[in-house]
């Protein structure tokens, strides 16, 4: 068979179809041998088309990705493992790149209609929503991965116990700082929240603002209530909530509220009016002591990215202790509807292997992080390398919220919530009954 990979860059539904998912909190922020692709004009969201090979496990699979063609480092990977596969199945890889936020806004729709074989998309809740309503397809005999731990692999699965993902990549959330500011003043990575607490202390009487903050965007808050609610109550019930099983004004919740606002005393003011870049440049500079955000911080402050190291935000009491954290892992799911399942699967086997993350990583200028621990770490940053070392240390990974939580929650209930708390932290009952409220309306409990 001759090995070809194509692509048809840009379209995933037809421009009169109506957009149906809202522009990911990833969205804004992507700044995160070889055969032969078909590329097209880049519009929106839409399959590529039938094939010869539909549904017979041969011929060709379509090949959905969240990146434009040559938009940079994540299109280069996926690119990659797209041409390595075809080269190695003998399959026609027919790649289709669409814009990260195009593909976002018209994903469901795209799913509904003659959607590509494989598609990238994200682990948790999103994940499960398409499970839920019958649009994407267990892959649950790709499972065990080599080099993909449990976490991994409850991150993957649905609310009915199959898997419905093969994750390709991370990013954990952590406390960053700038190491040299660190070493100048003789701070230490605290071990508990006391500890923690006493060191924003030492940092305020030295007259650092201890943490940077700034929730302009909307979503940075999600992270901090999102760590603060798994070091309370641990993470079962962090994703219970996430899911609507829990009342929003219960003392579990109150607590968490309460010691968000604990924080505040020691954050930079007026966060509403800085934006998330605009934070790590205080945290980059010397002027914030710590920044609690994803690796993609470096993105921001690229000239310090040398000098960042992070720690794992510090237990709040020993019986829950620090094993869950923020780690949005991204990877790839076979959509229901398309043409060539039995390729899809085939495909599926391959983009979890150690071998496909180092196709992707060999071949773009900036390495991922990769959720397979077998795939090679030479090209990571040393900051990549202990981002690696946390996750795989994990006892559970959450997704971050606008991908634990359904999206209309998310997006229309929490982001605003937590900027009116960030207004007046004082009125913890007031915000927490309007969420209850608004959640109970939303998920009908």
């Amino acid at each position: 068979m001759t090995t070809q990979f194509s692509s048809n860059s840009g379209s995933l539904i037809p421009p009169s179809a109506a957009v149906t998912m809202r522009a990911s909190r990833r969205g804004v922020l992507r700044a995160l041998g070889l055969g032969g692709l078909a590329l097209g004009a880049p519009a929106v969201l839409a399959g590529c088309g039938s094939d010869s090979g539909s549904g017979s496990g041969g011929g060709s699979v379509r090949f959905g990705l969240n990146e434009a063609s040559g938009s940079g480092p994540a299109y280069d990977r996926l690119h990659a493992m797209g041409q390595a596969y075809a080269t190695k199945a003998g399959f026609t890889v027919q790649e289709n790149a669409v814009d990260h936020n195009t593909f976002q806004e018209q994903i469901n729709t795209y799913l509904q209609g003659s959607p590509d074989d494989v598609f990238t998309w994200f682990a948790g809740y999103r994940m499960d929503q398409f499970a839920q309503s019958g649009l994407v397809t267990d892959v649950g005999d790709v499972w065990p991965i080599d080099g993909l731990n449990d976490s991994f692999k409850e991150a993957s699965t649905g609310s009915d116990g199959k898997q419905y993902l093969v994750p390709k990549d991370y990013y954990p959330w952590a406390m960053f700082h700038n190491k040299s500011v660190w070493e100048k003043n003789g701070y230490e990575v605290p071990a508990t929240y006391d500890d923690f607490i006493a060191l924003l202390k030492k940092m305020k009487s030295d007259n650092i603002s201890p943490i940077a903050f700034g929730d302009k965007d909307g979503w940075p808050a999600m992270g901090t209530f999102d760590i603060l609610n798994m070091r309370i109550n641990g993470f079962d019930f962090h994703m219970s909530l996430m899911k609507g099983k829990e009342d929003w004004t219960s003392p579990e919740v109150k607590q968490v509220f309460d010691s968000f606002a604990e924080l505040l005393q020691y954050s930079q003011p007026s966060p509403l009016g800085r934006t998330w870049q605009e934070a790590a440049t205080s945290m980059g500079q010397g002027d914030a002591g710590m920044y609690l955000l994803g690796t993609f911080v470096v993105d921001a402050i690229s000239d310090k990215a040398s000098e960042i190291d992070m720690f794992n935000f510090p237990e709040y009491e020993a019986s829950i202790g620090a094993g869950a954290i923020d780690a949005p892992i991204d990877g790839f799911c076979v959509a229901a509807a398309g043409n060539n399942s039995d390729a899809a699967m085939e495909m599926m086997k391959y983009l979890g292997t150690a071998e496909a993350a180092d196709a992707a990583n060999n071949a773009a200028s900036a390495p991922m992080i990769a959720a397979n621990a077998n795939a090679s770490t030479a090209k990571y940053s040393p900051l990549q390398t202990k981002s690696q070392e946390l996750v795989q240390k994990a006892d559970n990974i959450a997704q971050f919220m606008d991908r634990d939580t359904r999206t209309d929650f998310a997006s229309t209930v929490m982001i605003r919530s937590l900027q009116t708390f960030l207004a007046n932290p004082k009125d913890i009952d007031g915000v927490c009954k309007s969420i209850q409220e608004q959640k109970v309306s939303i998920f009908g409990s």
